[in-house]
């Protein structure tokens, strides 16, 4: 079996810098494929630049509200809509998704990972059978999420995201098909609690000594439609 590594940047069109972020690290790097977010008023550009580098993967970031950690508790940024209206809410992201980008999605995962319980895991479970699209973390493809510069208390974890560190994890890679999430941006131009740690995920992502470990330990970078065609195949 091979090892595949789908490279996902999330948070694609939420600002202009995460978007050129994104755009450098899938053309001088090894990001293959993005989750965007229609809300955003980046997100028309994000999908412009998706529908002129189609070896790009798009899928839906579902996008119901952000959360910070700050002394021991976590505190509301934004919601967008209440439990009740979340299965609303996924399908009209999902309606404003196909008219920017002009097709349907290649992947579903969310913001801050809110599908995983409550009323969004059942309404992008259904969504994903729907459109037979991976879910992340409830598909054949294994999620790893260990490419990010904060532990679970909102702390900085610089050394996660250096690229010795990404360079390990291409290096580590199961047999199989995996995501990797990252986000990357080329500025800092968004009010976040993880900001600058973007920019040095720009540069993990772009450095030579990481492309090296993916040509040394044979890793297959593709999207997820690539990765979805192999699962079904090794499972035939």
């Amino acid at each position: 079996m091979k090892r595949l590594l789908v490279v996902n940047a999330d948070d694609f069109g939420r600002s202009d810098g995460i978007n050129d972020g994104v755009a450098a690290a899938h053309e001088h790097g090894i990001v293959t494929s993005a989750s965007l977010m229609v809300r955003w008023p980046a997100a028309a550009d994000a999908a412009a630049y998706a529908r002129a580098h189609p070896a790009l993967g798009v899928g839906l970031h579902v996008d119901l509200g952000e959360w910070e950690r700050r002394d021991g508790t976590w505190h509301v940024v934004y919601e967008v809509a209440g439990a009740l209206e979340a299965g609303r809410e996924v399908r009209a992201q999902l309606d404003r998704f196909r008219d920017l980008v002009g097709r349907d999605p290649t992947h579903l995962d969310s913001h801050q990972h809110v599908h995983r319980e409550g009323p969004a895991a059942g309404a992008l479970a259904e969504l994903g059978v729907e459109l037979g699209v991976p879910v992340r973390s409830d598909s054949a493809i294994h999620y790893c999420g260990s490419f990010y510069g904060a532990d679970a208390a909102g702390r900085r974890r610089l050394d996660l995201i250096r690229p010795e560190a990404l360079a390990a994890l291409v290096a580590g890679l199961p047999e199989g098909a995996t995501e990797l999430s990252c986000h990357p941006a080329a500025r800092v131009d968004l009010a976040s609690s993880y900001a600058g740690q973007r920019m040095l995920e720009v540069v993990a992502l772009c450095s030579p000594a990481v492309r090296a470990a993916v040509e040394w330990g044979q890793v297959e970078l593709c999207d997820f439609r690539a990765a979805a065609a192999a699962v079904r195949q090794w499972s035939a």
